[in-house]
């Protein structure tokens, strides 16, 4: 890039990287759990994906039973820090809460599960669920993420040795490198790892599935297999430069990131985004923080369509990002280096095939905007090529098909859940699935 913007003090990387929300302390979690009114219906419970029983762990924490809460929370969920940090409350759990009906402040679930979590993940002793005996069959799971773990802690709970393969040499997938560290950082979904570790499963790291061994090799290896890999890399529009130097992928961008090696990763001055999901507010707001001058993003639909939810909406604008809506990227121009995007106005027409408006070009409404670094964030990519040359795997719309019930595939020893079923929904339902599926993987497996 030709021009990288100046770097900052590490103090000014901690300060710009702190923690978006923060804990709380012992009193001030009792007397926000004494505000839950227990609801009989629980409707919070209800729009959490992983159903936990919110309430029941809420009114634990008023009595000071602070590891029964986080008990009750990890019967439902194994990678509930996570979940207590980067999920979407708003339009979850805390969206449910009856207090909205009243006028009143919802209860803060997201960091109630935190500080109860956050405290057993401090105490020495990980002993909160009994083994049953080994049952002398083993699972292997593809994808060291949400869907992985929650799928591993669960079967090797059951009594099943529980292999996982990770072809990064640091587990934790998504959790691990995909998360913006001002909602949670890499040591919080290492914690999770080693808990689910605690419980007798072994996580091979740099082990790819396809090239290091081959999908055949493990279903010979193991009775039954588990595929809870995430999707790859941001696609791409095809459009003429996208190779210069200073065009990004926001999923290696953010991966950077994450590293919180701050002052290593170069960062444009002037910073365009292209795409509007969470993925892309995650680049933003990063290259804000790590002292970009000028960030906006682009996108090609209206406010209405943008798929990123009203949370990350206001904090990318509160962080500064400029949004220039309805509009498209026609060129990315420069020598050697990026200088700029050529866009064109767009104007939405009829739904498409998903039952979102078209976005369709507005004759000679071509503008430049000056930039020397564009970041793709554009959905990502299925990546399990392996998968494409087994008969049994069904793909439809490059998504893994399976019973929605038991998570089975049309090949009955395997299974699958997470990114690669339903094309990458947020950590919490990944962290569903996975459960779900142990329970098919186990229901299956006695039955011989």
């Amino acid at each position: 890039m030709k021009n990288i913007t100046q770097k900052l003090s590490d103090a000014e990387y901690e300060k710009n990287f702190e923690e978006l929300i923060s804990p709380f302390t012992n009193n001030a979690a009792v007397v926000e759990a004494i505000r839950c009114l227990y609801c009989y219906d629980s409707p919070c419970t209800k729009a959490c994906p992983t159903h936990i029983d919110i309430p029941t762990f809420i009114k634990k924490i008023s009595t000071g039973n602070i590891l029964g809460s986080a008990k009750t929370i990890y019967e439902s969920n194994w990678v509930a820090l996570t979940c207590a940090k980067a999920c979407p409350v708003d339009d979850l759990c805390e969206g449910a809460c009856v207090l909205h009906e009243k006028g009143e402040k919802p209860i803060e679930i997201g960091r109630l599960q935190r500080f109860a979590v956050e405290d057993f993940l401090n105490r020495e002793t990980k002993n909160l669920f009994d083994k049953k005996p080994t049952n002398g069959k083993s699972v292997g799971i593809i994808g060291s993420g949400p869907a992985g773990l929650s799928c591993g802690a669960e079967l090797s709970l059951l009594g099943y040795d529980v292999q996982i393969y990770e072809s990064d040499k640091i587990p934790g997938g998504l959790n691990t490198w995909g998360i913006a560290p001002y909602k949670t950082n890499r040591a919080d979904s290492l914690k999770e790892v080693e808990l689910v570790k605690s419980l007798g499963v072994t996580i091979n790291t740099g082990v790819t599935v396809g090239e290091s061994i081959s999908f055949d090799d493990l279903l010979v290896k193991h009775d039954s297999i588990f595929i809870g890999i995430g999707l790859g890399e941001s696609g791409i529009l095809n459009i003429s430069s996208e190779n210069l130097s200073g065009v990004f992928d926001a999923i290696e961008f953010i991966r950077e990131v994450k590293k919180e090696n701050w002052s290593a990763v170069d960062i444009g001055k002037r910073v365009v985004v292209i795409g509007a999901g969470n993925t892309a507010i995650d680049a933003a707001a990063g290259a804000v923080h790590l002292g970009a001058e000028d960030v906006k993003i682009i996108y090609r639909r209206s406010r209405a369509e943008m798929p990123a939810n009203d949370f990350e909406f206001e904090l990318a604008k509160n962080n500064g990002v400029v949004f220039q809506f309805l509009t498209s990227p026609v060129k990315i121009y420069g020598d050697s280096c990026v200088e700029g995007i050529r866009c064109q106005k767009m104007e939405l027409g009829k739904n498409d095939s998903k039952g979102r408006r078209r976005p369709i070009p507005v004759p000679n409404s071509e503008f430049d905007i000056s930039c020397d670094m564009v970041v793709f964030a554009l959905g990502q990519n299925f990546k399990a090529e392996f998968l494409q040359s087994i008969p049994d795997i069904k793909i439809v719309d490059d998504k893994v098909e399976v019973n929605p019930e038991s998570f089975q595939t049309a090949n009955p020893k395997v299974f699958a859940g997470g990114d690669c079923i339903n094309g990458g929904k947020e950590v919490v339902n990944a962290a569903y699935d996975g459960k779900q599926a142990a329970y098919g993987i186990d229901k299956y497996l006695s039955n011989f």
